[in-house]
């Protein structure tokens, strides 16, 4: 099993769509509004790997998880993390995460930032046990009612010698 960086040699979008799709499935009809991830295409990953930085976990030449981050001012945001359903709960995606935090370092960044939908309460506690902190409550445009929690995890400050 490798973590690849996605760059221009990328070419196996209509597979990593399958990976997203699949692996957000089990959101469709249980938020609102429905994800994102449902308005992708082939087309707009490739942008969306062109404009962040994408990562692809391959084992046996299979697609099996997915990671997107975007640097911000005081953090680099994680989105579309991703793990194929029947792998998920294995490890994969705290991998992934150690791959988002070694980026945040290279950056020199100190926090991690997500966004999970309120409804999704299991994932609100995986990242609570991943080290994140519930930091706002937000709603997406035209809802009066709150739709996703920000979460966020402070990561170490280096340590220079003298």
């Amino acid at each position: 099993m490798t973590i690849v960086r996605l760059d221009q040699a990328f070419t196996r979008w209509d597979e990593l769509l399958a990976l997203i799709l699949a692996a957000f499935a089990p959101m469709n009809g249980r938020i609102d509004p429905p994800s994102s991830a449902l308005k992708l295409t082939t087309e707009s990953l490739a942008e969306k790997a062109r404009a962040e930085i994408g990562h692809v976990v391959i084992d046996d030449d299979r697609l099996i998880g997915c990671l997107f981050l975007r640097p911000e001012a005081d953090c680099l945001y994680i989105g579309k993390l991703a793990v194929l359903p029947g792998l998920q709960g294995k490890g994969l995606g705290k991998r992934l995460l150690m791959v988002a935090e070694e980026t945040a370092a290279a950056l020199g960044l100190f926090a991690l930032r997500l966004e999970t939908r309120i409804e999704l309460t299991e994932n609100h506690a995986v990242f609570a046990a991943w080290g994140f902190t519930r930091t706002a409550e937000k709603a997406h445009s035209g809802f009066a009612r709150t739709t996703f929690v920000e979460m966020r995890k402070a990561l170490p400050l280096p340590v220079h010698l003298a």
